[in-house]
């Protein structure tokens, strides 16, 4: 498992602080053992020391006597005395050092038992009042004699313990003499080595980095070269232009996209040939529409003109209301078809933007559709700026026309209103008609759908806000109702601010000199 280079750093400098901790460690222990030895050593000479120098007050003690009862001399008395008061203090002090030694302190108290003995006799002989006879003083220089050996002895035994526990703890004192510079010698070489592996692991580890980061930038430098031809590609696709490839060969998935982006480009423009084709024959439908299927509309239309005009007398009243409703059905199919060319045309005309006036537009179509019963209210804050002016003209007549021809009365009230909202206006043309219910309100943009009876007085194609939607979805915007049913209709579309001239293909032979009119009945 390969780890990461922050980590193996992270575990490098973990196991290198571990291995001087426990150098550390180690090299702390050996010390401490060395000062262990040094004072159990020390402890040792000092107890020799002590018990020496009881052994020196005895022998002082007993010499003083002697020389006194040779001599009569009382100065001899004076070691006799000082030993009397320096032993106690010294023997206490033996066998305070030799704690935790049972043997010792069984010899100790031995001593101790002899040294009481050697002063019990040594006491009349330093008493010059005391009257002693020959045998007496025999007697108590043979005991002190005795008594001497025999603490001789037990001194001896002491002292032979004492030293052969220096021995004992002086080479242990030598091991850790030895020991403790060789532990921390190798402490140190160890740190160093882990230390210096684990430089030469960084070192590393940044010259592969830098070789990564120099291998990553050269391919994020292809990537980035290779990404910009897609995204030009792209930018090319969007500005019409479907014949542009991208040469790249690579078996990755950005050679693989850009084989796919030919591809599409490649299917694109086959597809646009073909649809510009459709559209060129969409095209002469229309022209022939618009001309050969009039042409007998019409023809019927003057018979039935003149029918009414020469026999309107003979006509029952149940003929009148069928020779009506020819006249009527006449015209809504006249409608029918200019609306169908209108829709179809809707949009497709190429208009260069020009500077436009919304409340002077609006006006200009209220000229044409806005009866004088009928009141419009401009919003004073209503827009001047560059876009498609004949499109939002159409959009604004057939609001307006739709409006004025869905009111219930002579006279209505009609409303536009702006707002800046970003990119785009959102414009609203508010009405106080009978409303919209709501399960009608994506009902009204689809083609031929229209709330009013066929039979009605102001019969509609149910063309004219399924060109509304038309225009404003290919700016693009968007266009909504808010309404209810009575409660007046709000038809809000939203335009953009900067709007730019539409490429189309090239209309059909003999159509190029039809536009679509701007309101359809």
């Amino acid at each position: 498992m390969s780890l990461r280079p922050d980590t193996k750093l992270t575990l490098g400098f973990a196991g290198a602080l571990v291995v001087l901790l426990l150098s550390g460690v180690a090299a702390q222990l050996s010390i401490q053992g060395l000062q262990r030895q040094t004072e159990q050593v020390q402890h040792t000479y000092q107890t020799i020391q002590e018990t020496d120098a009881v052994n020196a007050v005895l022998r002082d003690a007993q010499a003083g006597v002697r020389g006194y009862r040779l001599t009569g001399d009382t100065a001899f008395l004076r070691t006799y005395h000082k030993a009397v008061t320096q032993l106690p203090g010294l023997q206490a002090g033996v066998r305070r050092l030799s704690q935790g030694h049972p043997t010792q302190q069984a010899r100790l108290d031995s001593l101790r038992a002899m040294v009481d003995l050697e002063f019990r006799v040594l006491r009349p002989l330093a008493n010059p009042d005391a009257a002693l006879s020959q045998a007496d003083l025999l007697t108590a220089l043979n005991t002190d004699r005795l008594t001497m050996r025999a603490a001789r002895v037990i001194f001896r035994r002491v002292k032979d313990e004492e030293l052969r526990l220096l021995n004992q703890r002086s080479a242990t004192q030598l091991v850790f003499e030895r020991t403790a510079p060789r532990v921390v010698g190798a402490a140190g070489i160890l740190a160093l080595v882990v230390v210096g592996w684990l430089l030469v692991r960084i070192t590393r580890e940044l010259r592969d980095n830098r070789r990564l980061q120099a291998e990553l930038a050269a391919v994020n430098a292809d990537v980035a070269r290779r990404i910009s031809a897609i995204r030009d590609l792209a930018e090319q696709v969007v500005r019409g232009d479907y014949t542009v490839k991208i040469t790249d060969a690579a078996a990755d998935g950005l050679g693989n996209l850009a084989t796919l982006l030919n591809q599409m480009t490649q299917s694109l423009d086959q597809s646009f040939e073909a649809l510009a084709l459709r559209n060129r024959e969409l095209d002469q439908f229309a022209y022939v529409a618009s001309h050969d299927l009039r042409a007998p509309l019409r023809g019927i239309a003057t018979l039935v003109k003149w029918l009414d005009e020469e026999h309107a007398a003979e006509f029952s009243p149940e003929v009148r209301t069928y020779f009506d409703q020819v006249k009527g059905r006449l015209g809504r199919l006249e409608g029918l078809i200019s609306g169908l060319l209108a829709y179809a045309r809707a949009g497709r005309v190429a208009r260069v933007p020009a500077p436009t006036s919304v409340g002077a537009l609006l006006r200009e179509a209220a000229e044409l559709v806005v009866p004088p019963g009928f009141v419009l209210d401009l919003s004073p804050d209503l827009p001047t700026f560059c876009t498609d002016r004949l499109g939002l003209q159409q959009v604004f007549t057939n609001l307006l026309d739709n409006a004025v021809k869905h009111h219930q009365g002579p006279g209505g009230r009609i409303a536009v209103h702006c707002r800046d909202a970003g990119g785009h206006y959102e414009f609203a043309v508010a009405d106080d008609g009978p409303g919209i219910a709501p399960a009608h309100h994506q009902k009204i943009f689809q083609l031929f759908q229209t709330l009013r009876e066929r039979h009605s007085a102001a019969e509609s194609t149910g063309i004219g806000l399924s060109i509304v939607k038309k225009l404003v979805e290919e700016q693009p915007g968007s266009v909504r109702v808010e309404s209810a049913r009575g409660e007046g209709a709000t038809f809000i579309f939203t335009w953009p601010k900067e709007a730019g001239a539409a490429p189309t293909r090239p209309p059909a032979p003999g159509a190029t000199a039809y536009l679509a009119p701007a309101l359809v009945p």
